[in-house]
């Protein structure tokens, strides 16, 4: 008899129950070449054409189109090049504050509550957000909205007031932040594990009270950041929505009319210097759950190449696959140490990332736990992982690509970054044809050369008297200072035995 699977197996059934029924609802005898039919029936493989943007240039900026008619909407997506990471750190707060203080600070001509007033009275969804390396401002309109939506956000954009109540209420809730950082065991591991790795670079920054006296956010800190922000030569713009280009393209250009040019470019990114030895560093707190986080350092950038696919499926198998993945199976399903635990490997397109992996236990299982996560790394060193592991993280990955394209501004907003990325417009295709290659040989190789389980660097945020072990039994320990964390308890723990 063919075999076939659950799925086939219902259909098959619902068809043959539908053909066997009588008009009265008795069920028939058929023969048996009904399901001899059924069983030959044959469809044409789905086949997925992801959505193209069309690509403009309009007063010398780069804009991407992509026409939709599901609704009457239209969004315009800018990214504009220049973030905390590229202006320094005495700029670290400004431009940090740049998003906020752009959506609620008022314009010059309109008080806070006026832009408030209007954004209401034309139904407009407005987000602002920054990172290292990027600004951002995202505007949702009715499309007969769109005019007037336009020239309150130009204005917002180009002209802030940077009104001193809102700028206060903004350090405000930093401070308040900043001095509960403390309080958040997760937030500052990871926080100061950065720090531990990347030192004084951007990536290591975390907001402190220092970073926020009132003289780092005044108004010439502000309007300095501003400006070499918020010009012309940074900008790109994405648009989708209820309207052909033809439409869409005078109202841009009314837009884009009066932009300054940049007064001058932004300097590149800083390379970080990334911690490379090994080592064991304590952060001593009185506490019932330990986290744990470790990592060492990858030279695997983001890029068309063997490695990177090999080791996006690689992290997926290790630790970043879910329930499938080694080291929740070991930690969680085998030992019941830990309710989550995963992997991470970054990959920048222009310098080193880190590969490693994190959890959080209670502190009578924090060596075994990062014992564990330890053991499984040096497994996956030692042998290929199983076929079908690989088939499994490849197929997630795979039915993951159609994900990619829900709506339109998902397509050109996502276009806007691989471009600034300097990316091939048809990198989502690339990547899931170089994951879709993947092999366990393949698997087992990016493992082998660049996981290495004696080099991480391993941050402990616990109380040590109440570990299972002494932490020096993963090595020599450095006690990691944290400004306004004290140390509460001696870094020891009871006697193995």
């Amino acid at each position: 008899m063919t075999a076939f699977g659950p799925g086939r197996q219902a259909v098959i059934a619902i068809l043959l129950a539908a053909a066997a029924a009588t008009p009265d609802g008795a069920t028939a005898q058929r023969p048996p070449a009904d399901r001899d039919a059924i069983e030959a029936l044959r469809f044409a493989p789905l086949s997925f054409t992801p959505p193209a943007p069309s690509e403009h240039e309009i007063e010398g900026v780069t804009v991407f189109f992509l026409e939709d008619h599901s609704l009457p909407l239209v969004n315009v997506y800018a990214r504009f090049a220049g973030g905390f990471g590229l202006l320094g750190r005495e700029l670290y707060a400004a431009t940090t504050a740049l998003p906020s203080l752009l959506r609620f600070g008022g314009t010059i001509e309109l008080h806070p509550d006026s832009v408030d007033e209007q954004v209401d009275q034309h139904a407009l969804q407005l987000a602002f957000g920054s990172s290292g390396g990027s600004t951002s401002a995202t505007l949702n309109s009715l499309t007969g909205n769109l005019e007037p939506g336009l020239r309150l956000w130009k204005d917002m954009l180009l002209n802030p007031r940077f009104d001193s109540v809102q700028v206060e209420v903004w350090r405000g809730q930093e401070l308040e932040s900043a001095l509960r950082r403390p309080d958040d065991p997760g937030r500052l591991a990871f926080s100061e594990f950065n720090r531990l790795m990347f030192g004084d670079h951007p990536i290591g920054w975390e907001m402190e009270p220092g970073d926020l006296e009132p003289g780092d956010l005044s108004r010439d800190n502000l309007r300095a950041a501003h400006a070499r922000i918020l010009c012309r030569d940074n900008l790109a713009l994405g648009v989708s929505g209820n309207l052909a280009w033809e439409e869409i393209e005078a109202h841009l250009r009314e837009f884009l009319s009066g932009w300054p040019a940049c007064e001058e470019a932004l300097p590149e990114p800083p390379v970080p210097d990334i911690l490379d030895e090994p080592g064991v560093y304590l952060i001593p707190r009185e506490l019932d759950q330990t986290t744990i986080v470790m990592a060492h350092r990858s030279s695997i950038r983001q890029g068309d190449s063997r490695d990177y696919f090999a080791s996006r499926i690689a992290n997926s198998i290790l630790g970043s696959g879910g329930f499938s993945s080694r080291i929740l199976n070991r930690v969680r399903t085998e030992l019941g140490l830990s309710y989550s635990a995963g992997s991470f490997w970054t990959t920048p397109d222009d310098n080193d990332g880190i590969v490693g992996a994190l959890t959080r236990t209670k502190s009578e299982s924090t060596i075994a736990a990062t014992r564990a996560i330890l053991e499984v790394m040096e497994e996956m060193r030692n042998a290929p992982p199983a076929r079908d592991e690989v088939e499994v993280a490849v197929e997630a990955a795979s039915n993951g690509f159609s994900f990619n394209f829900q709506g339109a501004m998902q397509v050109v907003s996502r276009r806007v970054l691989h471009d600034a990325q300097e990316l091939p417009e048809d990198w989502l295709e690339r990547y899931v044809a170089g994951v879709q290659r993947v092999s366990a040989a393949n698997v087992h190789n990016v493992l082998r050369r660049h996981l290495d389980p004696d080099r991480m660097v391993i941050l402990i945020l616990g109380d040590p008297s109440r570990f299972d072990l002494p932490v020096e039994t993963l090595g020599e320990v450095t006690i990691w200072e944290v400004e306004g964390v004290s140390d509460p308890v001696p870094p020891v723990g009871p006697s193995p035995g």
